[in-house]
Order: structure tokens, then sequence, then C-alpha cells
């Protein structure tokens, strides 16, 4: 068969298989066909609950099966290609910046080309460049340079600089900038405020082909010593993986409360979710702490990723993401190995945190139109997966209002039971994949997602043409309220909720069963939380605050 002909059966097929998924979810859903259920349907369980049980179980299977694939031996190879670590810096927080540094001194990889690329000239941006030297070993071993413009503007002030408007200073200027990447094995470049997608464009731009792959790194991150060769594995292996993410954990997870549930959420994220992307080649973000993609590739798509616009607007969010986008876009697997590791920085207040999910609700739900695109050049579990994860929000926040407005105090303690079952459901078995108890808090993290990040989704689909970092550099920690927003705005719809169904109540006695119902699920209920709490307070509370605790993996000494 042609592969023009093929591709259209492709595109048919999946296509018709993305809509008998929404449509069986769709079905499910609004018939609310139920298998069991009481006499009085005050428990059931339905069509709509199988198939969202369906869908954890199998994610659950095929990341037990990637995590079994990367524990066997792999095959002795004489891996005598070029690596590139590219790292983008803004605004650092000194002492990451350093440990950051200090880690990538430590990787075991021969003849590592490292590539600092820092976001900012002016005369404050400064120090970045004197760790750096400091760090890597003095002018004589670290070239550095500080560029006035960057490859985009001239940095007069006056605007982007086109193709053939470029005056002779900034291509000379833009040619040492490659000219000292490609001769140095570590330097650093100091360019004019662009944004991260500035930042990275540069590195890749300036390295050109000189190397056979190009790692990627954010300035608050710790790397493990084996991370490169770990991931040059995964790409030597097959020539059709584009790109490979590894398991970013936590630097600060003690710092806050906050910071703590994005470690336990961290995890999860990787070593199950990604994991059970990884098995069919299809991870749909790898993430910028820690990343390695082929070079060939990349400076194929080099151009358009950058200038890539969305609704007449250029993208300044989701660098990382749409990197990993493009990758697929060409056919190409893109894979997870829990065998590299890297610690990174996490906000650890509560708003800040709010501001970096909604940026990246922004450009998660951005990057699924784009993605939706080459669904039929990978496995139908990539479809398939898109298709419930980019609904699901929409489905959930429908149920929430519908039991909250339903006038019965029963559906909205059921739905709260609900919702921390299926989160102790996931917990243990997270606890059994990683073989720590710490990982049932994870339960905890449902009522974050259901009062913090839920509203955040939304709120972050009506506003996804507003630009902006979402969240500030670190030396300097700028809070910025407007996440809070939607949040507020949920949080009193869930009031009134509560507040006509207590006006409904009333007006009618409880039945007996439905009153031995409501004692014994509020006691399960508290129950739940005293017991989390205490268990909170014993493992968790004591330690934070403790940094010299939080840097328990092996590198964790740079």
């Amino acid at each position: 068969m042609p592969s023009r002909c093929r591709n259209a059966l492709n595109i048919v097929v999946t296509t018709l298989f993305a809509a008998v998924v929404l449509f069986t979810i769709l079905l499910a859903y609004v018939t609310g066909y139920q298998f069991i259920h009481t006499e009085q349907h005050h428990l059931s369980f339905g069509l709509y609950g199988a198939f969202l049980s369906l869908h954890l179980l199998l994610q659950s299977l095929f990341a037990f099966l990637e995590h079994r694939r990367m524990r066997s031996p792999s095959r002795p190879q004489h891996l005598r290609r070029s690596v590139a670590l590219c790292i983008a810096a803004y605004q650092e927080d000194p002492d990451y910046l350093r440990k950051c540094l200090r880690s990538v001194r430590r990787i075991s990889f021969p003849g590592l080309k490292v590539v600092l690329v820092v976001d900012g000239n002016r005369p404050e941006d400064h120090y970045m460049v004197d760790i750096f030297q400091e760090v890597m070993g003095g002018a004589d071993q670290a070239g550095s340079m500080v560029w006035k413009g960057n490859y985009h503007s001239d940095g007069s002030g006056g605007g982007g600089v086109g193709g053939g408007g470029r005056s002779t200073v900034h291509m000379e200027e833009a040619a040492r900038v490659a000219r000292l990447v490609r001769s140095c094995r570590y330097s650093c470049i100091m360019q004019e405020w662009g944004g991260k997608r500035e930042v990275m464009y540069t590195a890749f731009k300036a390295l050109g082909d000189s190397v056979d792959y190009v790692q990627v790194c954010d300035s608050d991150t710790v790397l493990d010593p084996a991370c490169t060769i770990e991931m040059l594995k995964i790409l030597e292996e097959d020539p059709m993986v584009g790109g490979v993410g590894g398991d970013v954990q936590i630097l600060n997870k003690y710092d806050s409360w906050i910071s703590f549930l994005s470690s336990v959420r961290y995890w999860m994220a990787f070593n199950i979710e990604r994991a059970c992307q990884s098995y069919f080649g299809c991870v749909q973000c790898i993430s910028g702490p820690l990343g390695m993609y082929r070079n060939s590739l990349l400076q194929r798509f080099l151009e358009p990723w950058y200038h890539q616009t969305f609704l007449g607007s250029k993208c300044s969010f989701g660098d990382d993401r749409h990197l990993t986008n493009r990758v697929l876009s060409f056919g190409y697997k893109t894979k997870f190995t829990a065998r590299s590791q890297c610690q990174t920085e996490t906000p650890t207040q509560y708003l800040r945190w709010l501001n970096q999910q909604t940026r990246w609700s922004k450009s998660y739900f951005r990057e699924w139109l784009y993605n939706a695109l080459w669904f039929h050049k990978h496995s139908l579990w990539m479809t398939y997966e898109s298709v419930v994860t980019g609904f699901f929000p929409f489905f959930l926040v429908a149920t929430v209002i519908h039991l909250f407005y339903r006038g019965r105090l029963w559906n909205i303690l059921l739905f709260l039971l609900t919702v921390q079952l299926v989160g102790m459901v996931k917990a243990t078995y997270a606890c059994f994949l990683r073989g720590s108890l710490v990982m049932i808090f994870m339960s905890l993290y449902s009522l974050l997602y259901m009062s913090s990040l839920l509203p955040a989704k939304i709120f972050a689909l009506l506003t996804i043409n507003k630009a902006g970092w979402g969240t500030s550099g670190r030396r300097k920690i700028v809070v910025n309220f407007i996440g809070a927003v939607p949040v507020t705005v949920w949080a009193l719809v869930l009031l009134g909720g509560v507040v006509y169904t207590i006006y409904c109540e009333t007006q009618e006695p409880f039945s007996e069963t439905e009153k031995a119902l409501l004692i014994a699920g509020t006691i399960l209920y508290a129950c739940y939380w005293l017991i989390l709490l205490v268990l909170y307070l014993a493992i968790v509370a004591k330690r934070c605050n403790k940094r010299e605790e939080q840097y328990h993996l092996p590198y964790a000494e740079a």
C-alpha cells in the first residue's frame, strides 16, 4: 500500500477511534447506567465508574510493565557519542545555581559539553556568570560572553531583527556566540531578556550540528551522575526514539506542605502516567529539568518550534511540551526512563504553585490541539489517553455541580468519600510500586486537585491566549494574586450548593436509612483525615524546614 494511502487510512481509523472513545464516555455519563445499586440508590456502581476504573487499571498495568522493562539489564554499548547539556537560567537563586553546576561537574560522561544561557544581561544578572566560572573552573576553562542582544534582537531596544535586516555587528556577535559555544567545553552566554524559549533557542542554534545529542536542564535542578548515560542508552537502542525524559523529583520537598504534596504528585506523574505512555512510545511531555533529544531531529524543527503561534499570538510558555510534540509530529517515539534522575525546585507558596499550574494547564490545552494532528502516527493508546485526560476535567466539573445542587447531603458526602477512596487506591498502588509508605499521602493531593487545580484548569482554558511566565525568578519571588480568582469563584459555587442542599434537606426529615448513612459516612471521612493528619505530623511535619534532610539522593552532596 502506498505511504499516502496508508497515512490517509491511519487518519480515518484514528479519528473514528477517538470519536468512539468520546462517545462511549458521554454515553456512560449521560445515561448513568448502573450495574448494581441499593434499593434507595444511596450506593451504586455504574458504567461511567467502571470505565474510569478500567482506565486506572490499564494505566497501572502498563506502567508496571514499563518499569519491569527498565529494570532488565541493557546490552553493553560503546557510547562514543557527543552530548551537549543546555541549561536555561533566569534570576536564579545563587544556592540553587551553585548546586546545579556542581552536580553537572559530577556527571559521569566523558567530554560532556555544557552551555549555560542567562536570560538577562543587566549588571544585576552578572552574578550567575561569576558562579558559573567559580564552579566550572574559572575564565581559563569556562568561556563566557555578554551579548547585547540575542538571535532575534540586536539589543538596541527597537524590536526584533528580520532575516534580511540584521546589522553586520549583530551577525558578528551571533557568529561569536556560536564559535564560543562550539570551541569551549564549558560556555556561558548572557543575553537580552526574551523568555525561556529564547534562551533555549540560543543554545540550540549556537550548537548547530556540532553534537549528536542535546540534553536540557533548568538552573534549579540537581542532576544524578548517571542521568546522561541512562538517557543516551535509550536513544542508542532504538533509532526511532527522538527524545527521552528522566525521573524528576523534588529538591525542596520539605520546605512546605505544598512542596511535599508536589513531591508525591511528581512521582505519580512520572513513574505511573509517563511510564505508561513510555510503554507505547508516546510520552507527551519531556520535562525541562531532565530530557535529551536527537540533535539532527531537533535542528530540523528548531525554527518552527521557536516561531510557534496560537490564535495569532506568539507562544511564550509550554516550551518543553511543544518540543516534545515536534518530535512526535515527525513520527518519532518519545520515552521515559526512571534510571535517569534529578531533583528540581518547586514553589513552596500556595499562590505561586497555583500560578505555575495555571501556566502548565494553558500549555496542556494548547498542545493538546497540536498533538491531535499527529495521533495517526502513533499508538492508539496516545489517542485514547488524550481523549480521556483532555475531557475528564469537564465531566468532573459537571459532576460536582450536579451533586452539590441536587439537594441531598448524602450525595455531597458520598462524592467526598469517593474522591478520597480513589486517591487511596492510587496511593496504595504507588506505595507498592515505589516501595515507600510516604506515597500514602498522595491521597491528600486529591482534595488539592478538586479544590484548586480543577478551577485553575478551567481558568487556564478561558485565558489560554494570555501570555506570561506565570511564575517569577527565584532570586526575587513575586506573588501574583490572579490565580486566586478561579479558586475563589469555585469555592463560592460549592458553598452555594451546600447552602442550597441544607435548605432542601430542612424541608423534609431524613429517612432512617439516610440518617444512618450520613452518620457512618461522616465518621468514616473524619477518621480518614484524622489518621492522615497524625501520619503527616509524625512523618512529614517534623522534617519540614530542615534543609539538610531534603537532599537524600546519592548525588545531592553537590
